[in-house]
């Protein structure tokens, strides 16, 4: 399988793929300040939750270098200030704040601004590999679940793309097929940015594996029909009790799901699950232009002035999700308890029960 490098770090510069041109033109992009990496991630052009993380630590290394603030403090307020506007991108997708929060806890303890920067690059590359890593790791926990013969229906995009290593939900897939299993794909549209159209089916066809483009409105029939053995998703937050944000029409996939006895999993790092909030409805939604809805790709398809709702992401409540895949293990319901045991270190997990891996 052929292996995608959305993002890249190249001594002073940030290398991303541009997927607002995918699938028709592979172009890269070299961002030079932190302005065209908020730039990039509110333009779609770096997109997916593990991704935009990654892409605010490297920016958020990359501007730290051009900062020529002598005084310790004010080089730190001049950080965050950057951080912030950094972080105030995307709202929805906990990944982000994730990864610059850690990017700023790594200043603490340099008491020099060269140091600063220094220790900046190497925690950002840190954070790059760690979601490598953990995405290689869940999806070969997550193969579990999918069977030979198998079709799996997946919505939006959660491959490499959207994550800077192996993928989640598209990753699952991967490693499935990797362990030789014959899986076929269907794949959503995803409206109204087309991600699954554009950049699911073609990572999927670089990769050899069958896969069927629908429109988001068919995936009843489908359901209804016994076409599907399983849906997968990838997630932009994950709430404590395993309440799960994703992008828009997740809900609804998981309410057919289920009506017609399908599993639904939803496969995410621990960078996206955030024990903070007790529930769902605490997740912000982003509410993007609605431009996207009455254009598609620029082209106008409602007539003038026709007015547009356009959140980027719905909720999709716990008793909806089969499984939760992790790199750490597969959490189950009831949720709370095991997405808690997720994060208890490695020789506890397993003490007083399952670790709810399959």
């Amino acid at each position: 399988m052929q292996t995608i490098e959305p993002i890249e770090w190249l001594h002073g510069k940030i290398r991303i793929i541009d997927q607002s041109r995918l699938p028709h033109q592979e172009v890269q992009l070299e961002l030079a300040g932190y302005e065209e990496v908020a730039e990039a991630i509110k333009m779609l052009r770096i997109r997916g939750a593990p991704l935009i993380g990654i892409a605010g630590a490297y920016g958020l290394a990359l501007c730290a270098q051009s900062i020529e603030i002598k005084s310790r403090p004010r080089f730190l307020r001049e950080l965050h200030r950057i951080a912030e506007a950094l972080a105030s991108t995307r709202p929805t997708a906990v990944n982000l704040r994730w990864a610059i929060d850690r990017m700023l806890a790594t200043t603490e303890t340099k008491r020099d601004i060269a140091a600063i920067k220094s220790a900046l690059i190497i925690e950002a590359r840190a954070i790059h590999d760690e979601e490598r890593e953990a995405t290689t790791r869940l999806s070969r926990l997550g193969a579990a679940l999918i069977k030979d013969g198998f079709t799996v229906l997946t919505h939006c995009n959660a491959g490499a793309l959207a994550t800077g290593g192996y993928g989640t939900a598209l990753g699952v897939i991967k490693a499935a097929r990797e362990q030789g299993k014959h899986i076929d794909v269907i794949a959503t549209e995803t409206r109204p940015l087309l991600q699954g159209a554009r950049l699911t089916a073609w990572e999927l066809r670089r990769d050899g594996i069958p896969v069927t483009l629908i429109t988001d409105s068919m995936a009843g029939h489908f359901l209804s029909r016994r076409k599907i053995d399983c849906v997968i998703t990838g997630a932009d937050r994950i709430a404590a009790n395993g309440d799960t944000a994703n992008k828009i029409g997740t809900y609804t996939l998981a309410v057919l799901a289920n009506e017609n006895d399908v599993p639904f999993y939803a496969a995410a790092p621990l960078s996206t699950i955030d024990r903070s909030l007790p529930s769902g409805d605490r997740i912000p939604i982003e509410e993007r232009d609605p431009e996207e809805v009455t254009c598609i790709q620029g082209v106008p398809v409602a007539a003038p002035g026709v007015r547009a709702a356009n959140p980027a992401f719905d909720v999709t409540p716990h008793r909806y999700v089969s499984a939760i895949i992790t790199e750490h293990g597969i959490a189950r319901k009831p949720y709370k308890a095991s997405i808690a045991k997720l994060f208890r270190p490695p020789q506890t997990r397993t003490k007083g029960g399952s670790s709810g891996r399959s």
